[in-house]
């Protein structure tokens, strides 16, 4: 069985890609022409150069039955408003326009938690939880909602789309890293004296993996699934580091309004004098809202693991180590 993959040198999409070989699937991907492919060495797949804008798109699609599509632009960078809204959600059009042209019997959109938003004040939500547009923080979520729309609207057209919402992934292979791996990478250098009272949800990224291929085999269409596993405060994942690592944690706490000051100078005032900013404004705000999220339904309807958060993050943790990030 053939699929074509998209952001397959990311995070997710280097488990996702693993997990379809080791299944016995073929995969063909999609990376740009300067991808670093450092997450695809030695890995048996066909690899075409392109973007999600190439008109001839659904020619290198056809051929494969099914497509994952879980490339996505992250940025929290206010001065990449116009590219998220180009690559997210004209992209994710684009890219089921050619999924459709190309004869894919099923699509498993890579969307995020982020495009549903927060309960009030720590709240858990789930799949039926919409926070309103204009309440998403940062261009980013809302040009994720605005995409899964896309994904929506595809549905309604009558493509076969499942929709799955990733919260908070750890592991190996976090090559850029994700905001997660940077406070992992800020821990084990020993860069972060304090924390913020935050709360997210985490996952192990290769059950986020299994999470798309359960997906495929098991979605129901046009349905949006929860890929997450466990609720913790930032300080209770700092604690489970320290226990990894016999780093100690921070025990001091940094008042919100000291970040969204530093982070406000750095975008709004020092960034168009030339500095580049060292804290996302974006970033600062999110952090203010506990992201907690309830996976039932995947784990109900789609069998979705739930494999041990500290083991996930002793993996990162030697990943890391391993490819010499910390040093």
């Amino acid at each position: 069985m053939r699929v074509f993959v998209t952001g397959s040198t990311g995070f997710i999409g280097a488990n996702l890609v693993r997990l379809l070989l080791q299944q016995g699937y073929t995969v063909k991907t999609l990376v740009r022409p300067n991808s670093n492919l450092g997450n695809l060495h030695r890995l048996d797949v066909e690899i075409v150069q392109g973007d999600f804008h190439d008109q001839h798109l659904w020619r290198q699609m056809s051929g494969c039955r099914y497509l994952f599509h879980v490339a996505a632009q992250y940025s929290l960078w206010q001065k990449d408003r116009d590219s998220l809204y180009h690559n997210n959600v004209l992209g994710t059009c684009h890219v089921l326009d050619a999924a459709q042209k190309a004869g894919i019997e099923r699509t498993v959109y890579t969307s995020s938690v982020a495009a549903i938003g927060v309960g009030a004040s720590g709240v858990v939500v789930d799949e039926t939880h919409q926070s309103p547009v204009d309440k998403l923080v940062g261009d980013y979520k809302k040009s994720k909602f605005l995409a899964e729309q896309e994904a929506i609207q595809a549905v309604a057209k009558g493509q076969d789309i499942v929709i799955v919402n990733p919260s908070t992934p750890i592991g190996p292979f976090d090559i850029k890293p994700t905001p997660t791996g940077d406070i992992i990478l800020r821990f084990l250098r020993r860069q972060m004296p304090a924390y913020v009272n935050t709360g997210l949800n985490l996952i192990d990224v290769r059950d986020v993996a299994w999470g798309h291929l359960l997906a495929l085999e098991r979605g129901k269409i046009g349905d949006r699934y929860i890929l997450g596993h466990q609720n913790l405060t930032l300080k209770q994942l700092l604690e489970q580091l320290a226990d990894i690592t016999g780093i100690p944690a921070p025990q001091t706490t940094v008042p919100n309004w000291l970040p969204l000051t530093v982070a406000w100078i750095d975008e709004k005032i020092l960034a168009p004098l030339g500095k580049t900013p060292s804290v996302p404004l974006d970033g600062v705000r999110m952090a203010q809202q506990a992201m907690y999220y309830n996976p039932d339904k995947a784990i109900r309807e789609l069998g979705l693991p739930q494999s041990p958060i500290n083991s996930a993050l002793k993996d990162a943790v030697d990943w890391f180590v391993a490819n010499g990030y910390v040093n």
